[in-house]
Protein backbone atom coordinates (compact mmCIF):
# COMPACT_ATOMS: atom_id res chain seq x y z
CA UNK A 1 0.00 0.00 0.00
CA UNK A 2 1.23 3.63 -0.31
CA UNK A 3 2.89 5.11 2.57
CA UNK A 4 1.42 8.27 1.65
CA UNK A 5 -1.87 6.70 2.74
CA UNK A 6 -1.03 4.85 5.49
CA UNK A 7 0.56 8.36 7.04
CA UNK A 8 -2.86 10.23 6.29
CA UNK A 9 -4.69 6.76 8.16
CA UNK A 10 -1.86 6.83 10.75
CA UNK A 11 -2.40 10.80 11.24
CA UNK A 12 -6.43 10.41 11.29
CA UNK A 13 -6.33 7.64 13.63
CA UNK A 14 -4.08 9.13 15.46
CA UNK A 15 -6.16 12.25 15.95
CA UNK A 16 -9.07 10.33 16.26
CA UNK A 17 -7.74 8.11 19.07
CA UNK A 18 -6.46 10.79 20.96
CA UNK A 19 -9.45 12.47 21.23
CA UNK A 20 -11.22 11.41 24.74
CA UNK A 21 -14.20 9.54 24.46
CA UNK A 22 -15.43 6.74 25.93
CA UNK A 23 -12.49 4.54 25.09
CA UNK A 24 -9.94 7.06 26.60
CA UNK A 25 -12.08 7.46 29.39
CA UNK A 26 -12.39 3.92 30.87
CA UNK A 27 -8.58 3.39 30.64
CA UNK A 28 -7.39 6.59 32.20
CA UNK A 29 -10.92 5.92 34.98
CA UNK A 30 -9.27 2.72 35.20
CA UNK A 31 -5.13 3.31 35.95
CA UNK A 32 -6.24 6.48 38.52
CA UNK A 33 -8.54 3.86 40.39
CA UNK A 34 -6.44 1.03 40.34
CA UNK A 35 -3.30 1.85 38.99
CA UNK A 36 -1.36 -0.16 36.29
CA UNK A 37 -2.60 -3.55 37.14
CA UNK A 38 -4.61 -4.81 34.39
CA UNK A 39 -3.88 -1.23 32.47
CA UNK A 40 -2.61 -3.34 29.46
CA UNK A 41 -4.81 -6.51 29.20
CA UNK A 42 -7.91 -3.60 29.42
CA UNK A 43 -6.07 -1.09 27.02
CA UNK A 44 -5.41 -4.54 24.67
CA UNK A 45 -8.98 -5.76 24.35
CA UNK A 46 -9.89 -1.79 23.53
CA UNK A 47 -7.30 -1.74 20.85
CA UNK A 48 -8.43 -5.33 19.45
CA UNK A 49 -11.80 -3.70 19.21
CA UNK A 50 -10.68 -1.20 16.99
CA UNK A 51 -9.31 -4.00 14.58
CA UNK A 52 -12.34 -6.10 14.59
CA UNK A 53 -13.90 -2.85 13.42
CA UNK A 54 -11.55 -2.01 10.61
CA UNK A 55 -11.69 -5.36 9.44
CA UNK A 56 -15.67 -5.01 9.20
CA UNK A 57 -14.66 -1.79 7.13
CA UNK A 58 -12.23 -3.87 5.14
CA UNK A 59 -14.74 -6.47 3.95
CA UNK A 60 -17.40 -3.78 3.49
CA UNK A 61 -20.25 -5.17 5.55
CA UNK A 62 -21.80 -1.68 6.75
CA UNK A 63 -24.55 -3.21 5.26
CA UNK A 64 -24.45 -6.53 7.04
CA UNK A 65 -23.99 -3.77 10.31
CA UNK A 66 -27.51 -2.77 9.10
CA UNK A 67 -29.01 -5.99 8.47
CA UNK A 68 -28.16 -7.01 12.00
CA UNK A 69 -28.59 -3.79 13.80
CA UNK A 70 -30.09 -5.85 16.83
CA UNK A 71 -26.98 -7.61 17.69
CA UNK A 72 -24.78 -4.40 17.23
CA UNK A 73 -26.98 -3.02 19.28
CA UNK A 74 -27.36 -5.37 22.01
CA UNK A 75 -22.89 -5.30 21.85
CA UNK A 76 -23.28 -1.61 22.45
CA UNK A 77 -25.78 -1.68 25.70
CA UNK A 78 -23.50 -4.85 26.39
CA UNK A 79 -20.03 -2.17 26.29
CA UNK A 80 -22.09 0.54 28.27
CA UNK A 81 -23.34 -2.22 30.79
CA UNK A 82 -20.01 -3.26 31.49
CA UNK A 83 -18.73 0.71 31.95
CA UNK A 84 -21.21 1.09 34.35
CA UNK A 85 -20.08 -2.11 36.25
CA UNK A 86 -16.44 -0.71 36.59
CA UNK A 87 -17.94 2.61 37.73
CA UNK A 88 -19.76 0.90 40.27
CA UNK A 89 -16.43 -0.83 41.38
CA UNK A 90 -14.38 2.19 41.00
CA UNK A 91 -17.09 3.80 43.47
CA UNK A 92 -16.60 1.45 45.99
CA UNK A 93 -13.28 0.44 45.89
CA UNK A 94 -10.50 0.55 49.16
CA UNK A 95 -8.80 3.78 49.80
CA UNK A 96 -5.96 2.82 50.19
CA UNK A 97 -3.23 5.55 49.17
CA UNK A 98 -0.09 4.54 46.31
CA UNK A 99 2.28 4.07 48.98
CA UNK A 100 0.42 1.63 50.87
CA UNK A 101 0.80 -2.15 49.83
CA UNK A 102 -2.01 -3.43 47.79
CA UNK A 103 -3.34 -6.33 50.13
CA UNK A 104 -6.69 -6.07 49.99
CA UNK A 105 -7.30 -5.41 46.21
CA UNK A 106 -7.53 -8.75 44.42
CA UNK A 107 -6.07 -9.10 40.88
CA UNK A 108 -8.51 -9.59 38.21
CA UNK A 109 -8.28 -12.39 35.76
CA UNK A 110 -6.53 -10.89 32.36
CA UNK A 111 -8.91 -12.33 29.67
CA UNK A 112 -11.74 -10.59 31.90
CA UNK A 113 -10.11 -7.58 31.44
CA UNK A 114 -9.35 -8.05 27.69
CA UNK A 115 -12.76 -8.99 26.75
CA UNK A 116 -13.72 -5.59 28.69
CA UNK A 117 -11.91 -3.32 26.94
CA UNK A 118 -12.81 -5.38 23.55
CA UNK A 119 -16.79 -4.74 24.65
CA UNK A 120 -15.93 -1.27 25.34
CA UNK A 121 -14.61 -0.87 21.92
CA UNK A 122 -17.33 -2.66 20.16
CA UNK A 123 -20.02 -0.61 21.65
CA UNK A 124 -18.19 2.54 21.09
CA UNK A 125 -20.24 4.83 18.79
CA UNK A 126 -16.81 7.36 18.09
CA UNK A 127 -15.54 4.02 16.57
CA UNK A 128 -17.96 2.97 14.36
CA UNK A 129 -18.18 5.76 12.81
CA UNK A 130 -14.32 6.65 12.50
CA UNK A 131 -13.92 3.07 10.58
CA UNK A 132 -17.79 3.34 8.78
CA UNK A 133 -17.61 6.55 7.71
CA UNK A 134 -14.22 8.38 8.18
CA UNK A 135 -11.76 5.51 6.70
CA UNK A 136 -13.29 5.07 3.19
CA UNK A 137 -12.35 9.00 2.43
CA UNK A 138 -8.68 7.44 3.26
CA UNK A 139 -8.61 4.31 1.83
CA UNK A 140 -9.75 2.66 -0.83
CA UNK A 141 -11.15 -0.37 0.77
CA UNK A 142 -11.88 -2.18 -2.25
CA UNK A 143 -8.43 -2.12 -3.72
CA UNK A 144 -6.98 -3.26 0.07
CA UNK A 145 -5.30 -6.41 -0.34
CA UNK A 146 -4.28 -9.05 1.56
CA UNK A 147 -0.88 -7.28 2.51
CA UNK A 148 -2.21 -3.82 2.43
CA UNK A 149 -4.65 -5.03 5.14
CA UNK A 150 -1.75 -6.44 7.25
CA UNK A 151 0.22 -3.05 7.12
CA UNK A 152 -2.87 -0.90 8.08
CA UNK A 153 -3.48 -3.66 10.99
CA UNK A 154 0.04 -2.65 11.65
CA UNK A 155 -0.67 0.91 11.58
CA UNK A 156 -3.45 1.01 13.91
CA UNK A 157 -2.03 -1.44 16.59
CA UNK A 158 1.01 1.16 16.78
CA UNK A 159 -0.44 4.15 16.68
CA UNK A 160 -3.11 2.89 19.63
CA UNK A 161 -0.06 1.33 21.37
CA UNK A 162 1.36 4.91 21.22
CA UNK A 163 -2.14 6.60 22.18
CA UNK A 164 -3.10 4.15 24.53
CA UNK A 165 0.65 3.86 26.63
CA UNK A 166 0.71 8.16 26.59
CA UNK A 167 -2.51 8.01 28.60
CA UNK A 168 -1.42 4.93 31.00
CA UNK A 169 1.85 6.76 31.61
CA UNK A 170 0.74 10.11 32.50
CA UNK A 171 -2.58 8.71 34.55
CA UNK A 172 -0.36 7.10 36.31
CA UNK A 173 1.79 9.32 37.12
CA UNK A 174 -1.31 11.32 38.23
CA UNK A 175 -2.05 8.87 40.66
CA UNK A 176 1.35 8.97 42.37
CA UNK A 177 0.86 12.38 43.31
CA UNK A 178 -1.73 11.00 45.95
CA UNK A 179 -0.82 10.68 49.24
CA UNK A 180 -3.93 9.72 51.59
CA UNK A 181 -6.54 7.56 51.65
CA UNK A 182 -9.33 10.23 51.60
CA UNK A 183 -8.09 11.60 48.28
CA UNK A 184 -7.65 8.67 46.64
CA UNK A 185 -11.48 7.66 47.79
CA UNK A 186 -12.00 10.55 46.20
CA UNK A 187 -10.66 10.21 42.89
CA UNK A 188 -12.10 6.60 42.89
CA UNK A 189 -15.21 8.14 43.06
CA UNK A 190 -14.49 10.53 40.61
CA UNK A 191 -13.35 7.97 38.18
CA UNK A 192 -16.61 5.66 38.67
CA UNK A 193 -18.45 8.99 37.55
CA UNK A 194 -16.30 9.56 34.92
CA UNK A 195 -16.60 5.95 33.85
CA UNK A 196 -20.69 6.39 33.77
CA UNK A 197 -20.39 9.03 31.98
CA UNK A 198 -19.15 7.14 29.55
CA UNK A 199 -21.18 4.63 29.45
CA UNK A 200 -24.39 6.61 29.07
CA UNK A 201 -22.43 8.46 26.15
CA UNK A 202 -22.16 4.83 24.45
CA UNK A 203 -25.75 3.97 25.48
CA UNK A 204 -27.34 7.12 23.91
CA UNK A 205 -25.60 7.58 21.11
Amino acid sequence: MDWTHLLTFALALFVGAGTPGPGIAAIVARVLGRGMQGAIAFSAGVAIGDVVWLTLAVLGVAALAHTFAGVFLAIKYAGAAYLLYLAWKMWHAPAIAPTEPMTTAPREKSWRLFLGGLSVTMGNPKVVVFYFALLPNLLDLQKVTALGYIEVVGVTLAVLSIVFGSYIVLASRARRLLSSARAVRRLNRATGTVMAGAAVAIATR
